[in-house]
């Protein structure tokens, strides 16, 4: 079978602001990385600027003083657009809400959720948990206010609230207006 021919590309590489985040991980100083790998202040400054390449050698020493591996600085981000037209509906319960779930799918590490309430719109007549290890609110349209057992905090646009995400609780728009609110679930709520 013929290889299929490659043209290369001329397009550099950046790879030095993961080289910097690396060493700022390590909380090391550009002084501390020269004196461990024998390459200068200078030199390392201007790879970590992208404005010079290492050789190889200079970058396995590199990556070996930083811990990381020469391949993960070529790496590409897994990233994921929604646009809030597009984004799934979902329901998490309550009267009076559209939910919106902005991030992907597939994400189990985070969700953030927006929310239209209709006026005097509410949550569950009863406190519930979600299960995520924290949640927080933000407002950014109109008023909500959340219930606890033992607290209740009124919250108007602009205010966030971060609280255990087992925490039992409930909300209600106590307005005539609508409220847009972004709710973070930390550590994905399991979905049914």
């Amino acid at each position: 079978m013929k290889a299929l021919p490659v043209e290369p590309t001329n397009a550099p590489v950046a790879i030095g602001s993961r080289l910097r985040a690396a060493r700022q991980a390590q909380r090391m100083t550009i002084e501390q990385v020269a004196d461990s790998t024998g390459l200068t202040k200078g030199f390392l400054s201007r790879v970590e600027r992208d404005l010079t390449s290492p050789s190889v050698a200079s970058l396995v020493t590199l990556c070996q003083v930083l811990s990381i591996s020469v391949g993960d600085l070529f790496l590409v981000p897994k990233t994921h657009l929604t646009r809030l037209a597009d984004a799934p509906r979902i329901s998490l319960g309550g009267q009076g809400i559209t939910e919106r779930l902005l991030t992907a799918r597939s994400e189990r590490r985070l969700q953030v959720i927006r929310a239209v309430v209709e006026p005097h719109g509410r949550g569950e007549d009863e406190l519930y948990a979600v299960d995520c290890e924290v949640e927080t609110v933000h407002v950014v349209e109109g008023r909500l206010v959340l219930i606890f057992p033992n607290d209740r905090y009124e919250l108007a646009a602009g205010d966030t609230l971060t609280f255990p995400g087992r925490e039992p609780h409930t909300w209600v728009n106590p307005d005539g207006g609508e409220a847009v609110v972004l709710w973070t679930l930390v550590s994905a709520a399991s979905r049914p």
